[in-house]
């Protein structure tokens, strides 16, 4: 954490630590996304002390979490603490709404991002994680997303499976160095990828990297601002040259 940002949120997280020592109560945090998750996990790990930290988004697989920092003996019930609200929605399945449907319905309310959670959407129902000040006014506020009818439910439970799906890509890599796996993911030649990279437009498991050579591993996954995110799923050995095989899975 170098940049003003990240001393900023620094300073928000040992703020958090700071009230729970003093209260001797949870604290938590507004919904983080991935890269302040990934930032938020190692500073607690150096800085909380004897205190207890979770990162929670409502579900196993949340991107989007809020972080609980608490004394021990909160660990039994911590989970059901977390001031956040699952909304449901449901719509006639012919009825074809997208994420980007929501969030614009959501953001439309004035509503911050830090303030809203996973959106899961399947047909004729989706479900979205925000917190309780946005639940009052979304609850109140939306009866169309777009132009489609919903109704709005606070008290189900969450049972959706965010299912991503994917486009795989294969290929050959002079190497696992960032620069070749960029390369082979933008299709642009080597070069270019490295300008790419320099000009901070790259991450690794969604933390910034600059650093043409850095060595991927099996599982990583890469973000390319303005070409899409990608998971190395797969490194299947190497040619007779000695290029390696790799399968990169997208998102779609």
């Amino acid at each position: 954490m170098n940049e003003p940002s990240d001393k900023l949120f620094a300073a928000r997280l040992a703020d958090m630590t700071a009230l729970c020592e003093r209260n001797g109560a949870a604290v938590f945090s507004s919904f983080f996304d991935e890269r302040q998750c990934v930032e938020a996990e190692a500073w607690c790990k150096g800085h909380t002390g004897e205190l207890r930290y979770r990162l929670w988004g409502g579900y196993d697989d949340a991107r989007r979490k809020m972080l609980a920092v608490y004394p021990d003996y909160c660990e039994d019930y911590v989970e059901g603490e977390y001031p956040f609200v699952c909304l449901t929605f449901t719509y006639r399945s012919e009825d074809k709404l997208t994420h980007r449907d929501f969030l614009g319905s959501f953001m439309g309310l004035q509503l911050k991002r830090e303030i809203i959670g996973d959106i899961v959407v399947s047909e004729g129902v989706t479900q979205a994680f925000v917190t309780e000040v946005a639940a009052r006014s979304i609850t109140s506020s939306i009866s169309k997303i777009g132009r489609v009818g919903v109704k709005i439910a606070d008290d189900k439970p969450f049972e959706l499976e965010n299912v991503q799906k994917f486009r795989t890509i294969s290929g050959t890599v002079a190497s696992l160095r960032l620069d070749c796996v960029v390369g082979l993911a933008a299709h642009l030649s080597r070069e270019k990828a490295a300008a790419l990279i320099r000009s901070d437009k790259a991450e690794v498991n969604h933390l910034p990297v600059s650093s043409v050579s850095y060595e991927l591993r099996g599982g990583d996954v890469l973000s390319i601002r303005g070409i899409g995110r990608f998971v190395l799923s797969e490194i299947n050995g190497s040619t007779k040259k000695g290029r390696i095989h790799i399968d990169l899975k997208k998102y779609i």
